[in-house]
C-alpha cells in the first residue's frame, strides 16, 4: 500500500499545538500580532510549530521563514479604465519580474472604502503598496506608516510620502494648444467657443485647469468666466453637464477638453442621444488615451500620460530606505487623431502565435 504523505497542518491544529486561539495563531501568521500586543515568545512557538508541521506551503509561509510575504499592492481608484488598466498591466509585469506576486484592488474613489482595502492588505502582510489616485492619500500613508508598509503614490500626490505623478500641467497646456491650432486662421476659435468639462477638485483636475486656463489667456488673449465645467469623475454627471449646457446655448463649443476617458463616455452619450450635425464642427481634447477615441469622424486629440515611466520611477523610490517626501513629475505624450499606439497588452504573448 501507499504510504500518503504527511497531512499539511490547519490554523486549527497550530491552536491545539501551542494552547493558544485559533485567532491568536492567525495574527501571528499574518503578521498583526503586534498589534494584538501578543507575546513574542509566543509569536515564536506558533512561527516554529508552523514550520515543523508544514504550514509553510503558501505566500504566508514565505513571510515566516523571511518577515517577507513576496506580496506587492496596488490600490486604485477604478478598474474600468484604459489609464487603470494599462497601469495595473505594467504592475503586474513589473512585480512578477522581480519574482514577487501582485495584488490589485480598487476603492471605487471611497475613502472609507480605501482604508478598509488597505486594512485587509496590511493583515495578509502585503511588503509594499503603491497608492493610485487616492482621494485621501495621507491617511493610507497613516496605515501603512503604523504597520511598516513601505508605500509610494502614484498619480495623485500626498505630502507624507514619495508621490509620482504626471505633469498634468504641461500636458494641460499641450492639450489646450494642439486644440486651438487645430483650428485653421480662416476660421480661428474665439475664447468664449473653448470649454473644460469634468474633474473634481483634486491636485490633477487643478493643474490641468491652471494650465489650459494659461495657455488660453497666451494665445486667445483671455479666458471667460464660466469656460470650466466641473463634473467629478462620473459619465452620468458628465452627459448631465452637455445636456444642461447644450439646452442653454443650443450647441456645444466648438473647442472641448475632456478632463478624462470616463469625462469623454460622458459626452459620447450625450451624443449618441442627438443628431450628428450638432457635432459636425468641433475639436475635442481628451486628456487620457484611448485608441479607440482618435477614429471617431471628429478630430480628438489626447493625452497618454506615461505610465511606464512613472512605476519605474515609483519601484526605484521604494527601493530607497528613507526617500525624500516629493513630487517626481513624468512628462505625459501628446498622440494626434488617427493614431493607435503600443501599450503594455502588446507584451501579452498569443499562446497559439
Amino acid at each position: 500500500m501507499k504510504q500518503q504523505g504527511k497531512k499539511k497542518a490547519t490554523i486549527y491544529d497550530l491552536s491545539v499545538l501551542s494552547g493558544c486561539s485559533a485567532s491568536t495563531v492567525s495574527a501571528v501568521l499574518n503578521g498583526t500580532w503586534r498589534k494584538r500586543r501578543i507575546k513574542e515568545s509566543t509569536a515564536e512557538l506558533i512561527r516554529s510549530l508552523a514550520e515543523q508541521h508544514q504550514y509553510t506551503a503558501n505566500l504566508q509561509a514565505r513571510g515566516l521563514r523571511s518577515s517577507r510575504s513576496g506580496l506587492v499592492g496596488l490600490l486604485l481608484p477604478v478598474h474600468d479604465n484604459r489609464y487603470f488598466s494599462s497601469m495595473a498591466q505594467t504592475f503586474e509585469a513589473q512585480v512578477r519580474s522581480h519574482g514577487k506576486c501582485p495584488v490589485v484592488v480598487s476603492a471605487c474613489r471611497d475613502p472609507q472604502e480605501e482604508l478598509a482595502t488597505v486594512e485587509t492588505l496590511i493583515s495578509y502582510s502585503i511588503d509594499e503598496l503603491f497608492i493610485a489616485g487616492a482621494t485621501d492619500p495621507d491617511s493610507v500613508h497613516a496605515l501603512c506608516e503604523a504597520a511598516g508598509i513601505r508605500h509610494i503614490n502614484i498619480d495623485l500626490p500626498g505630502t507624507k510620502a514619495p508621490s509620482v505623478i504626471s505633469d498634468n500641467y504641461q500636458g494641460a497646456r499641450m492639450l489646450t494648444q494642439a486644440i486651438i491650432q487645430r483650428f485653421g486662421a480662416a476660421d480661428p476659435l474665439l475664447p468664449e467657443e473653448l470649454f473644460l468639462f469634468g474633474g473634481r477638485n483634486d491636485h490633477a483636475s487643478r493643474e490641468r485647469i491652471r494650465g489650459f486656463r494659461d495657455i488660453k489667456s497666451e494665445l486667445l488673449g483671455r479666458d471667460t468666466d464660466g469656460s470650466i465645467q466641473p463634473t467629478g469623475y462620473s459619465p452620468n454627471m458628465t452627459q448631465k453637464a452637455f445636456e444642461a449646457f447644450y439646452a442653454r446655448e443650443g450647441k456645444l463649443p466648438r473647442g472641448l477638453f475632456i478632463n478624462s476617458s470616463i469625462n469623454f463616455e460622458g459626452l459620447l452619450r450625450f451624443m449618441a442621444q442627438h443628431p450628428h450635425e450638432a457635432f459636425t464642427d468641433i475639436v475635442v481634447g481628451c486628456y487620457d488615451y484611448d485608441p479607440f477615441g482618435s477614429f471617431l469622424p471628429f478630430p480628438v486629440i489626447m493625452i497618454r500620460q506615461d505610465t511606464e515611466s512613472m512605476l519605474a520611477k515609483a519601484f526605484e523610490l521604494i527601493e530607497e530606505s528613507r526617500p525624500a517626501v516629493k513630487i517626481h513629475l513624468i512628462q505625459p505624450e501628446l498622440v494626434h487623431p488617427r493614431t493607435a499606439l503600443n501599450g503594455p497588452l502588446d507584451s501579452i504573448r498569443d499562446i497559439d502565435a
